[in-house]
């Protein structure tokens, strides 16, 4: 059974007003003496000693005692609680007084009357109430009032799908030796990628104390996924999405997507080697032995020394390339440079430039040598299309080799199909002779099931090599007719061609003995003539 709590009671009598202690029982707690005071302020009863009160709360141990408290005979007290509202009002407890020996007993209403003049608006708990009024438990306290507790709610969280944090340090090899061409200085992105991913805030939602006044959740961070152009959002806004393929980075919690990359230095051991799925402009130089390769163009403000670019769209060098024998420019689209020395330059597009000196290039499209020197003066240059020119060569009678010829590409495509034409003719009639020992073997009743098999085999291969011869002879008679048909094109130079020049066009050459100003080269069946321009 469970404890009960001692408790007092006003008593009447003709020679005054007592103060009755009752006793706990099976283990209860004793009334304290505070809650005695708190009563006796209540119901302004200022006339009593401390002591006695003390006296009597002491010896009630096993019978109840009694105090006189004052002559005079008090007017009868309803039984009644002190409330007690908590500081943030999170919640009101309750310990109910027993009635003067004349007074009555509270109904429910006399309860939550009490609790409203306490100040308690909200969240008064019945089931405490009607508990109270079941047991009739004084000196105990009762939660009679709780507060509705706030719903916290959460700060917005972006999530970031790339590295926002690149990694500038070089790679140390296994020697010991630094790596500075593998930098990881560039998030590459394709359209379509992912981001970022935005979790949006929860604001929570308010509580109410006791008192009925608002209780506010923690403030919490509202984000939204900001972002420059090349990126679009999801409808809610919380997906962002790349539409470019490109490079991707967050500056002031800005994400921003760019087809172009922009090396603000040099390409060296600051950057590393530079590979990117769009655009690249260096605002510097290209140190040698770096490299640079782009899906786009490449653009270089400065000089490109003995460095590698590979461009899948155009090359434009505002200073040109120093090569030093090591330099390679590679491009499907243009190339435009200011000049070309010492380097190796290989193009499916035009070549424009102001000077290429002792170096090997090679293009499908025309080259031209324009400019205040608009000269080609040592190396090979190559292309399927024309060479025009201010100098060809130089006065000291430099080698410089000129070719005008087919793309070798389609010569040796053309060799490639032409070698295989011929090895399936000689599959086939491998397949052939398999053929006719099987038939034989079938008329003559002695073909197993190897035999059967093999027929099967070498009858499905055989049509398969005739698919394929009709494929490769198709692709044959094209590039015999484009080879055949191909006339080359001409050498153009308003200046001087010098002795040591070699002009080639188609199967022709030409070896320049003395110098011819203002001319062109062209050929003519079987040979190449010099005319005027």
């Amino acid at each position: 059974m469970e404890g009960k709590n001692s408790y007092f009671q006003l008593v009447h009598k003709e020679d005054g007003t007592y103060l009755k202690v009752y006793p706990a029982e099976n283990g209860g707690e004793k009334v304290k003496y505070d809650v005695v005071v708190a009563y006796f302020e209540q119901i302004n009863l200022t006339e009593y000693s401390p002591k006695e009160i003390n006296t009597a709360l002491l010896l009630a141990e096993k019978e109840p005692q009694e105090v006189k408290i004052t002559e005079k005979e008090i007017l009868p007290e309803d039984e009644r609680v002190l409330v007690h509202v908590e500081l943030d009002k999170s919640k009101a407890t309750g310990i109910f007084v027993a009635p003067s020996s004349k007074g009555k007993q509270m109904s429910k209403q006399d309860v939550i009357d009490s609790l409203v003049q306490a100040g308690v608006r909200f969240g008064v708990k019945d089931e405490a109430i009607d508990e109270f009024l079941r047991t009739r438990e004084y000196s105990k306290e009762f939660e009679l009032a709780l507060a509705t507790s706030a719903v916290e709610g959460k700060s917005a969280v972006i999530t970031y799908h790339f590295n926002t944090d690149l990694n500038t340090k070089p790679k140390v090899n296994e020697d010991g030796s630094v790596d500075f061409h593998h930098l990881d200085m560039i998030n590459h992105v394709n359209k379509g990628d992912v981001l970022a991913t935005l979790d949006p805030v929860d604001y929570g939602k308010n509580g109410i104390d006791v008192c009925g006044g608002v209780i506010k959740p923690k403030k919490v961070v509202a984000k939204v996924l900001k972002h420059g152009k090349n990126i679009h959002l999801s409808e809610d806004g919380c997906t962002m999405y790349s539409d470019v393929d490109g490079h991707v980075t967050l500056a002031d919690d800005r994400v921003f997507v760019s087809d172009t990359y922009e090396v603000p230095a040099d390409v060296g051991v600051a950057s590393g080697d530079i590979e990117y799925e769009g655009n690249v402009e260096v605002k510097g130089n290209v140190i040698s032995g770096f490299k640079v390769k782009a899906k786009g163009d490449i653009i270089v403000n400065g000089v490109v020394e003995g460095a590698t670019l590979i461009a899948g769209g155009q090359i434009i060098l505002k200073r040109g390339i120093q090569g030093m024998g090591k330099g390679v420019l590679e491009a499907k689209g243009n190339i435009v440079a200011k000049f070309m020395e010492n380097c190796k330059v290989i193009t499916d597009g035009e070549i424009t430039t102001d000077a290429i000196m002792h170096s090997d290039v090679i293009a499908k499209g025309s080259i031209t040598v324009g400019g205040k020197k608009g000269m080609i003066t040592g190396g090979n240059v190559r292309t399927t299309a024309n060479i025009t020119a201010t100098t060809l060569g130089s006065v000291m009678g430099t080698q410089t080799n000129l070719t005008i010829a087919i793309d070798q590409a389609i010569l040796d495509e053309f060799k490639q199909v032409e070698e295989r034409l011929e090895q399936i003719e000689e599959e086939q009639k491998k397949l052939v002779e398999i053929l006719k020992i099987c038939a034989k073997k079938k008329m003559t009743g002695t073909a197993s099931k190897e035999v059967v098999q093999a027929e099967q085999t070498a009858a499905l291969k055989a049509k398969q090599l005739q698919a394929e011869n009709q494929k490769c002879s198709l692709r044959h008679k094209v590039l015999k007719m484009e080879i055949e048909n191909y006339k080359g094109g001409r050498i153009k130079f308003s200046g001087s061609a010098y002795p040591g020049v070699k002009v080639t066009i188609c199967n022709s050459t030409l070896y320049i003995k003395n110098e011819t100003v203002h001319g062109q080269f062209v050929r003519d069946r079987a040979e190449i003539c010099t005319s005027n321009l």
